[in-house]
């Protein structure tokens, strides 16, 4: 039976429930550690509201995600309920609101990017990363300069007016190499964006680039939480440094993208509410969430894959929380479902990024088993793309697809009119582009 709650029910429940969670807060505090207190204080929330109104989850899962519409915000305990009681019902409904939300900002624009792997040598030793220095397996490659322009020709040509390189952290592509391949592109294609994703560098390396005409960069933090990080990485790793450039990046006014995995070992819904709120908090212009997918030649080859759904929604949350961000529809998600690219699209990503590299090395930059590199994924298959994206209503227009702030008036919210403008970069003063 469908039964309406009166404003007086529903005031009384949210004031009910917080004080229930402001005791638990207080009592636990005294007898647990402070990490194992927090863990057992979602627990009980998720499990007093379940109590309270057991045959009424639709209703909360659809009163939060109208919330977070509204505020763009949730509290933790709000959004690890939303990820422990999500289902088809619950799905549809965020997914509907996500992609109202990007058509609000976006209108029914796809962005595509082209995807260069300059290189698959990395000096970096990720457990999860098929490209990982142990691995004895992998066939290296190194892509000349002369190579990435011949990419970059072939994807200006179909249309795209973004190329991405994206590299192991290679020592050969010295500050120089990046600098002279940046300025190269920007001179043959000025209307085009250059987006980098290199791993970590100095702050004066990042300048170089941006100065040379770099307009993005992409890193993702991987998870919020530090001791998490840990278990996914050497010591030589830390989150800290990882942290550290991705605020040095927003310094200098690149845009900026970051992101996680789903389903990572040893991952909890904690670390990935962790996340949200570190992306809530850092406000990049590009966000990245894709499911882990296991490499065999790493040491967490025999660890199960991440899940789609659950990516989905996390695509969705984020929608949400920041309603005008770049969200790539991932290849791992194509990778682990045939249409997951498309269900990423409909749960409110906006960004497609094909494969421009030589086909005689897509397969060698291999981060994960099974990783696609044909058919639409890839830069020859654009049309066929384009189609697709058109029977489900969006468009894939000729557009670098810049970042576009959000501008307040009043009680309104509007997309800046006008896409980035050329920067005058220097080496004594670095113009912004946010």
């Amino acid at each position: 039976m469908n039964r309406t709650f009166s404003p007086f029910a529903i005031a009384f429940t949210e004031r009910l429930c917080y004080y229930i969670n402001k005791y638990y807060r207080t009592e636990f505090a005294r007898v647990r550690p402070e990490q194992e207190g927090e863990r057992i204080e979602h627990c009980i929330f998720v499990y007093y509201l379940s109590i309270l109104m057991p045959s009424h989850k639709d209703f909360f899962m659809k009163r939060l995600i109208d919330k977070l519409a509204a505020t763009q915000t949730l509290e933790k305990e709000e959004l690890l309920y939303l990820l422990l009681n999500y289902d088809d019902n619950g799905s549809e409904y965020l997914f509907a609101r996500a992609r109202d939300v990007a058509k609000q900002h976006f209108g029914d624009q796809i962005y595509l990017r082209g995807l260069i792997e300059l290189s698959n040598y990395c000096k970096c030793d990720c457990l999860y990363c098929g490209i990982r220095r142990s691995n004895k397996n992998a066939e290296r490659y190194r892509l000349t300069p002369e190579e990435v322009l011949d990419c970059c020709e072939i994807g200006h040509k179909l249309g795209f007016r973004t190329f991405v390189l994206q590299g192991g952290e290679d020592r050969h592509f010295s500050d120089d190499i990046i600098v002279s391949m940046v300025e190269s592109i920007k001179s043959a294609y000025p209307d085009s964006a250059i987006t980098l994703s290199l791993g970590e560098k100095s702050k004066d390396s990042y300048q170089r680039y941006f100065n040379a005409g770099a307009d993005r960069y992409l890193l993702r933090h991987e998870t919020a939480d530090p001791i998490h990080y840990a278990r996914l990485h050497p010591k030589s790793q830390t989150l800290q440094n990882r942290m550290k450039c991705l605020y040095d990046l927003k310094s200098i006014g690149y845009q900026v993208g970051t992101g996680f995995m789903v389903g990572s070992p040893y991952q909890t819904l904690e670390n990935l509410v962790s996340d949200l709120l570190f992306i809530r908090e850092f406000q990049p212009h590009m966000v990245g969430v894709g499911p882990f997918l296991p490499h065999h030649d790493t040491p967490f080859g025999h660890h199960a894959k991440g899940s789609m759904e659950l990516t989905l929604l996390m695509i969705a949350i984020l929608r949400l929380m920041i309603p005008n961000l770049l969200i790539p529809s991932t290849t791992a998600l194509g990778t682990i479902h045939c249409t997951g690219r498309e269900q990423g699209i409909l749960a409110g990503a906006n960004v497609i990024m094909p494969n421009l590299s030589p086909t005689t090395v897509r397969k060698k930059y291999l981060l994960y088993d099974n990783k696609i590199s044909t058919g639409q994924e890839a830069a020859e298959g654009v049309i066929d793309l384009r189609n697709r994206m058109q029977t489900l209503g969006y468009r894939i227009p000729v557009s670098r697809g810049d970042y576009r702030p959000v501008h307040q008036h009043g009680n309104t919210r509007h997309l800046s009119p006008s896409l980035y403008p050329p920067i005058e970069r220097s080496t004594s003063h670095v113009q912004s582009s946010i």
